[in-house]
């Protein structure tokens, strides 16, 4: 019991770094300088020049370069490409506000075109109604020309700025289709509509869907136009033109009509033929058309 107590206060009273192995101090010793100094034949005295060497062409450097190279020519490039965006905007919206100063002339003369027309379902005398606006054709005429001059100026562009036009150039179709029918009881045709306006060249046409919309626009004037024909004593005016819209909506069927606007209005060509039938068939079950009056008061002379 006493020697155990006496080893163990041995062990306590021996320093900190005493190693515990009894055979440490026979281990051999080594030098510190030897250790780390390594020996002169291991190392070749022109290495530190082959590293400084590589340091100076290290691919890294030769990158960083050309990636500072590269950032200082890539401004200048894009300034000159978004000049040249400005330049051709520049010119683009100059010669949109001059295409939008005609067709606002072009506007305001379908506006006087279009009042006088209105008078039409008033029961006056068709020379008078038709008189001014067939004063105002060579107005539009000499306006499409002006409009065809500035599309000159960029050629090829012609749908670019189509839609600056579009819409007036459509009612226009519609009064001529309106003011043509009037007079002689027939469609206009494309190519008439054409010289009319001046729009036979090869740069400046008149669209198809622009044509073919003015005619859907002059079936929405048809029902109207019957039902104040029949107030003011015109019977014979429902078969005239249920048999004008009928054969318009049979050519219209003859059509590959896609989901546009175009076949909207289309739509809206069957809604007036179905207007203008029923006025029609009031007209017939109350014997009030012409043909039917005519056969009555011929089978009341035989009776």
């Amino acid at each position: 019991m006493k020697s155990a107590f006496r080893n163990a206060v041995a062990l306590r009273t021996l320093p900190h770094y005493h190693c515990i192995n009894p055979h440490f101090h026979s281990l051999p010793r080594f030098s510190v300088a030897a250790v780390s100094s390594p020996p002169s034949s291991l190392v070749s005295p022109s290495k530190p020049e082959t590293f400084r060497f590589l340091r100076r062409s290290s691919p890294l450097r030769v990158r960083y370069s050309s990636m500072t190279g590269g950032e200082t020519d890539a401004p200048t490039s894009m300034e000159k490409q978004f000049e040249d965006f400005r330049v051709k905007l520049d010119e683009a919206g100059s010669l949109r506000e001059r295409i939008r100063a005609v067709v606002n002339e072009i506007e305001s003369i379908t506006r006087l075109m279009h009042a006088s027309l209105l008078h039409v379902h008033q029961s006056r005398p068709l020379s008078e109604v038709l008189e001014k606006p067939k004063a105002q054709v060579d107005g539009l005429k000499e306006l499409y020309g002006r409009l065809a001059e500035v599309l000159c100026e960029c050629p090829g562009e012609y749908y670019r700025f189509h839609n600056d036009w579009r819409s007036e150039t459509q009612t226009v179709v519609s009064l001529l289709a309106f003011m043509h029918w009037l007079e002689t009881g027939k469609l206009l045709m494309h190519t008439e509509a054409e010289e009319k306006l001046g729009m036979n060249q090869a740069e400046f046409a008149l669209d198809i869907e622009d044509y073919l919309i003015g005619l859907c626009f002059l079936s929405n004037e048809m029902p109207r136009y019957v039902v104040n024909q029949v107030l003011a004593g015109n019977y014979d005016c429902p078969r005239k033109v249920l048999r004008f819209l009928t054969d318009l909506h049979a050519a219209f069927r003859m059509l590959n009509l896609r989901n546009d606007f175009l076949r909207k209005k289309f739509d809206s060509l069957k809604y007036d033929l179905k207007r203008v039938e029923e006025v029609y068939y009031d007209m017939k079950i109350r014997h009030l058309a012409n043909g039917d009056s005519a056969e009555d008061n011929g089978t009341q002379g035989q009776s």
